[in-house]
């Protein structure tokens, strides 16, 4: 059913301080002008300074609350982030390939600390049954290497890992995000199954990041929503992110939350323009 105005699902894990999680995701659809709308997987007691603490909701209700908005209001676009279980991704998999809709995985696997947040079971059953399914996923550097068993240690690298999520484990499009690097660029890489795409960006010297994967995504889901193609999603994402960081808030005592009203601060350039030097 086509809406006046293009939905889109977040399904999620929460941040009670509204930097990372189900939080970020709304308020990001909301400075991309879709109606946004969320189902919790996980309870997440964290902050600025790391997790306190995690409390999964049941299984049952989850699939409760994705049955409530879908006989109601049925999202043109979903995305995933925080999926802490198996038992969780496989439910949401029967759900997604039921309903075919466009579907955008961030896949919440590694923390900024580089402790793992998913045990061998669930990343084998995201890489098997969810990626699959995807539109677009949007992996840092370190949850590819996890989820391609490699390191990834170049631009080139990430190409490659980029290309493998497409061709070996099934997604529409893989996006390899540079953030981690450290030299002075921030290259994130696109691959559409036909194309590399390149989107540097100078990096911003700030810890003022967290909740950027949750962002990035959440554009990108957004935009899809609306008729953009992957590529314009992607664009429009790393523009979005990269002025979010810019104009970072300052705020917390340890690694601070993004700005999403930070693009208002400056505008979003033209679809054909911007503040980075695309390389195809």
């Amino acid at each position: 059913m086509k809406h006046s105005i293009p939905t889109v699902l977040t399904i999620a894990g929460t941040d009670p301080t509204g930097g990372a999680g189900i939080q970020a995701d709304l308020k990001t659809f909301q400075e991309r002008e879709v109606f946004g709308m969320s189902v919790v997987t996980s309870v997440v007691a964290q902050n600025t300074v790391g997790v306190q603490d995690v409390q999964h909701l049941p299984i049952k209700f989850i699939m409760q609350q994705m049955e409530s908005v879908l006989t109601d209001i049925p999202p043109d676009v979903i995305k995933t982030g925080m999926i802490a279980n198996s038992e969780m991704m496989e439910e949401i998999a029967k759900t997604i390939r039921k309903h075919s809709i466009p579907y955008v995985i961030d896949p919440v696997m590694v923390a900024k600390s580089g402790h793992h947040l998913m045990d061998v079971n669930s990343i084998l059953t995201l890489t098997n049954q969810l990626i699959p399914l995807a539109t677009v996923v949007t992996p840092n550097i370190p949850e590819a290497e996890v989820l391609l068993s490699e390191s990834i240690e170049s631009v080139n690298d990430a190409e490659n890992a980029a290309k493998r999520i497409v061709h070996e484990l099934g997604a529409n499009a893989a996006v390899v995000k540079g953030g981690h690097y450290t030299r002075e660029e921030a290259v994130d890489i696109l691959y559409d199954g036909i194309s590399i795409h390149r989107f540097p960006t100078v990096r911003i010297d700030t810890n003022h990041t967290h909740g950027t994967g949750c962002t990035y995504s959440a554009v990108i889901a957004a935009e899809i929503a609306k008729g953009s193609s992957v590529y314009d999603a992607v664009r429009i994402a790393k523009l979005f992110v990269t002025d979010a960081i810019f104009y970072s808030l300052k705020l917390g005592k340890g690694n601070g939350p993004t700005n999403h009203w930070g693009h208002r601060l400056k505008g979003l350039p033209k679809i054909n323009g911007g503040i980075f030097n695309e390389l195809s």
